[in-house]
């Protein structure tokens, strides 16, 4: 009795906390509310003229509710260039991620493993990793845009930046940590470099490369959001801008929602590998 408690206390206590959080919200829109239905009945006494004035105001949870329900009855409608679903908006942007997120891993691998098992070649790539390391992904949009004279090539461009470091460094630490004893033993037993690499050296490192994946793909899915805020055309982060734009607060936070819950399932599937990688069944 006393483990099955255990195993629901957190899911209860996040219950809780989420219906905490909608009361507080709902609470908060209440005046907002009233003065809506107010404004509401004044239109009918004097006209629809008197309405056209009305500002956008912050939405109540079912007002939220209501709109989601909506994207996810018609999530990949086309209406044109500036009214596309959420469904079709995400799908643009999961394209670019994982384009640019598996273009930095062809890369940032296979260089890793070069510098960490190569102090001259570590030592003579670090300062320059030091050095670009730093710069925000965004910094570079401007270069590809007129370099490369796409903004989908610029915007997968942009998330291949971002995902290179944490990939590149965390596969480099994890092949300079492997125990030197294992190495040892395989150059004894007159085990090839490129064997050693796939059957020693990778396998203990797999662990600290997964999570230097696991890294990249959170931080590419927050840049694109900024990314294709500045290019336009399509993607949630436009869609976000777009919304701002016609003053659709529902919608905006609709896409918020949308966003945290993709970026939550992209990293759920690194972690699910990662345990993979470290408990192999």
């Amino acid at each position: 009795m006393r483990a099955l408690f255990e195993s629901w206390r957190a899911p209860v206590l996040s219950v809780l906390i989420f219906l905490l959080f909608i009361g507080a919200w709902h609470a908060a829109t209440l005046p907002i509310a009233a003065q809506q239905t107010v404004d509401a009945e004044y239109a009918k006494l004097v006209g629809k003229a008197a309405s056209t004035g009305q500002k956008s105001t912050f939405p109540t949870p079912a007002d939220v509710g209501a709109k989601i329900w909506q994207h996810l009855h018609e999530p990949f409608y086309d209406r044109g260039p500036n009214d596309k679903g959420v469904g079709i908006q995400l799908a643009y942007s999961l394209a670019r991620v994982l384009a640019g997120f598996m273009l930095a891993a062809i890369v940032a691998i296979p260089l890793g493993f070069l510098i960490g098992m190569s102090p001259t070649t570590y030592k003579a790539l670090d300062p320059f990793i030091q050095v670009l390391k730093p710069i925000s992904p965004l910094a570079w949009m401007p270069l590809a845009l007129f370099t490369l004279k796409d903004s989908m090539t610029s915007a997968v461009f942009v998330i291949f930046i971002c995902s290179l470091w944490p990939m590149l460094i965390n596969t480099a630490f994890g092949v300079a940590a492997v125990r030197r004893e294992w190495l040892n033993v395989a150059r004894t037993l007159e085990v090839g470099p490129m064997r050693r690499a796939f059957r020693v050296i990778l396998p203990a490192a797999a662990p600290t490369i997964m999570t230097g994946m696991r890294i990249s793909i959170g931080i590419a899915w927050l840049v694109i959001v900024a990314a294709e805020m500045l290019v336009g055309g399509t993607g949630i982060g436009y869609f976000v801008w777009n919304e701002w734009n016609n003053l659709s607060i529902t919608n905006i936070l609709t896409a918020i929602l949308a966003i945290g819950l993709v970026g939550m399932l992209l990293d759920l599937s690194l972690a699910y590998l990662t345990r993979l990688v470290t408990f192999p069944e």
